[in-house]
């Protein structure tokens, strides 16, 4: 996931100055960056970024991440039946039943689950890895991540779906 952080979060910068969009980063544990992301000068957000996320490349709990957004979180920024998009190659160090159980109830709450992963773009790839294999029976679609074609496949598909209500 390193190589593909900075691109992502360009992306994430882009998007959150111009929609109502919440943010969030994780590795071994959940960092709410949606205000860092607000700030005009990009590289001045993106050293905020940094400045606040302590666990870059620390590994993935992916489970314990959704658990404590699902419990602190959801309520305040899943209203209006929002879509959820999480963005991770999978390569998870924690408890599988627990991150199924959480991604479970992550998409009760939201009007849509799209994962994102930087490797599905690549020849060959097969989501194996025990966090994509407990995952994508829950995500409702599962697109590659890995270059401006692949995001360009998600605006349209943001850009398709209907009215936003909750499940």
């Amino acid at each position: 996931m390193e190589r593909y952080t900075r691109p992502l979060l360009i992306f994430c910068h882009a998007i959150v100055r111009r929609e109502d969009v919440e943010t969030f980063v994780f590795s071994t544990r959940l960092t709410r960056i949606t205000r860092l992301l607000r700030r005009r000068d990009l590289d001045r957000a993106l050293e905020d970024v940094t400045r606040s996320v302590h666990d870059f490349s620390g590994g993935t709990r992916i489970g314990e991440a959704l658990h404590e957004f699902n419990h602190r979180w959801a309520r305040r920024v899943l209203g209006h039946g929002a879509v959820v998009i999480v963005v991770s190659d999978g390569w998870d160090r924690g408890d599988p039943p627990l991150l199924r159980r959480e991604l479970g109830r992550l998409h009760r709450s939201a009007h849509r689950l799209i994962w994102l992963n930087p490797l599905k773009g690549t020849e060959g790839y097969e989501p194996v890895t025990r966090g994509m294999a407990a995952a994508l029976p829950l995500v409702d679609d599962f697109l590659a991540a890995n270059n401006l074609e692949s995001l360009d496949e998600l605006g349209r598909l943001l850009g398709s779906l209907e009215s936003r209500v909750n499940r």
